[in-house]
């Protein structure tokens, strides 16, 4: 048998011995296991994830009994819809190398699928949770549809049905509304770039009072644009109201939970956008009828009222009312006599007791019968001899008037 040329080549030492370097040996295992596996699928468990700040994404793949460390560079990623992330089950896609600097056996994985579920409806799930947490679909924060737009903007392709539809419904509803057309793509690369410039350009522009974003029917491939994340923050973001109206009757979309008003199809959405003419002349002739009515009503409940005035006494003798009234004036005023003069009579009885019994405690009464009443200089009145000295001035209130003396004994 011939002996295979050696893939690292081998040191002699003098006894004959053949000796590898590390860095030798970890190339000829990894070159020696690269070529025996070349590139398998491997399934397992995420744990120890790690995202990078270079973009490229480190974990830990294992199973219920072993594990084996992996990387996922960045240029690899740019198709991965959903979030990695620890005790996520995938299928990942990958080669079998070793690490030479670590001498690591290790994973390097190229493309990534999430286990029992499809990559689209993964990505779906995970961003409906985040959005919902943070509020984008809460029901309170949804504005009202203006019931009679001016103008409609329309977010959707340009040769798609949609707008076809959009537009035949609502020349037939309500012919005379403006529609605003921004023309973007629906589908494919850069859909949700272009959707989100457009929901952002007719906010800035404000010219439109409600917009319609949505497209025909699809697969969930097809409509994916709409359940992108932009999409769905232009959206939430929005000052004008909008309508989604992507083409499906199940399935709901991102774009449809976040909007404030979700339409079934296109065509859906144009109806509950504008009234239909008819329909509002039928309701303007309905109310023309019932004011009608209501103002014959009430014409004729005055009419009935009027008749009664003009059939009562006021109006057949108004003398004999007026004669009535004025003997009713004369009554009264006989009677407001008469309580006033008992009034006086009442409150006079009353004044003269109270000022009996104001003149029986009132000083100067006494002094009538006699008595007189001494002041020293101060003013205060004289109760006792030592209140003033001999030589002192007083003054004296008698009954009528009063005399100034000055003292010349006193006696205890």
């Amino acid at each position: 048998m011939v002996e295979q040329e050696e893939i690292v080549p081998f040191s002699s030492l003098k006894d004959g011995r053949k000796i590898l370097t590390v860095s030798q040996l970890n190339r000829q295992s990894r070159l020696l296991l690269e070529s025996k596996i070349s590139a398998v699928w491997v399934e397992g468990e995420i744990s120890n994830f790690k995202h990078h700040s270079s973009g490229h994404i480190y974990l830990t793949l294992k199973d219920e009994s072993a594990q084996i460390q992996a990387a996922f560079f960045s240029q690899y990623q740019r198709g991965l819809r959903f979030e990695l992330k620890d005790g996520l089950k995938i299928l990942a896609f990958c080669r079998v190398s070793i690490y030479e600097a670590r001498g690591q056996y290790q994973l390097y994985i190229e493309r990534v699928e999430p286990q029992g579920v499809g990559a689209l409806q993964l990505a779906f799930q995970q961003l409906k949770e985040k959005l919902a947490k943070e509020g984008l679909f809460a029901e309170e924060r949804k504005r009202p549809i203006p019931k009679f737009p001016k103008t409609v903007g329309v977010i959707t392709s340009p040769t798609g049905a949609a707008i076809h539809d959009i537009l035949n419904v609502i020349n037939r509803r309500f012919c005379g509304t403006h529609v605003l057309l921004y023309p973007v793509k629906v589908q494919g690369e850069g859909a949700a770039s272009e959707i989100t410039t457009a929901v952002k350009t007719m906010n800035e522009q404000a010219e439109a009072d409600v917009l319609i974003v949505g497209r025909g029917g699809g697969s969930l491939e097809d409509l994916w644009a709409f359940n992108e994340e932009p999409v769905a923050r232009a959206v939430f973001e929005s000052q004008i109201p909008v309508i989604s109206a992507v083409g499906h009757e199940s399935d709901w979309t991102i774009c449809d939970l976040v909007a404030d008003l979700r339409a079934p199809t296109p065509s859906a959405a144009a109806e509950l956008v504008v009234s239909s003419r008819l329909e509002l002349e039928d309701r303007l002739r309905e109310c023309k009828e019932r004011m009608g009515f209501s103002m014959t009503g009430m014409f004729e409940r005055y009419q009935e009222r009027l008749s009664d005035l003009a059939s009562s006494a006021a109006f057949r003798q108004p003398r004999f009312l007026l004669d009535q009234f004025t003997g009713q004036v004369d009554d009264l005023g006989r009677r407001m006599g008469s309580r006033l003069t008992t009034l006086v009579s009442s409150k006079s009885q009353v004044f003269q007791g109270i000022m009996g019994r104001f003149n029986a405690l009132n000083p100067l009464a006494i002094l009538e019968r006699g008595y007189s009443v001494s002041f020293n200089e101060k003013g205060d009145i004289l109760k006792d001899i030592r209140q003033i000295s001999e030589g002192d001035v007083m003054r004296t209130r008698l009954h009528k008037g009063s005399l100034v003396s000055k003292v010349s004994a006193i006696t205890p």
